[in-house]
């Protein structure tokens, strides 16, 4: 996934005016128990914005990328890029995901909905989980905040 992954680690290093990096600091504002946690709307700086989950990229969207030989799978502890539903309308959003959401896959079929893995945790996989099962508002907002103190691409 050349596109989404390129667009990530753009984002990822892409530092504001004050030297911040964009995911630095960011909180996970939606969290659901035995399905995902996600992160990277640049409102979510602020935990109680009612604008978290609203934000874009600094680059604009990304072109969905639906590659015949890359049918990877939304299997636990894959980085799937989030979207609105429609084409082309990944940005910085992304989750993770914490079981099998084969459903959500971009060559399933059974829903509209489709979503490119386009990386995997490596190691840590016990703080995600631990994520994932954070007590969440009516909104699926963890209701203490969980926060990413820094991203870095090696």
């Amino acid at each position: 996934m050349p596109v989404t992954v390129n667009n990530f680690i753009s984002i990822a290093r892409h530092a504001d005016a004050n030297g911040r990096n964009f995911y630095d600091g960011l909180h996970f504002h939606r969290v659901i128990s035995g399905f995902m946690c996600q992160f990277g709307c640049e409102y979510s700086i602020d935990a109680n914005s009612p604008r978290c989950g609203t934000g874009s990229s600094p680059f604009g969207n990304v072109k969905d990328e639906h590659p015949a030989e890359h049918k990877l799978s939304n299997e636990p502890g894959t980085l799937s890029m989030a979207n609105t539903g429609r084409p082309n309308s990944g940005g910085a959003q992304f989750f993770i995901n914490t079981v099998h959401n084969s459903f959500l896959d971009w060559f399933d079929g059974q829903t509209p909905s489709q979503h490119p893995v386009f990386g995997k945790v490596t190691s840590g996989m016990d703080v995600v989980n631990k994520i994932g099962k954070t007590k969440t508002d009516r909104r699926d907002a963890p209701v203490t905040p969980v926060k990413m103190n820094s991203l870095k691409i090696k």
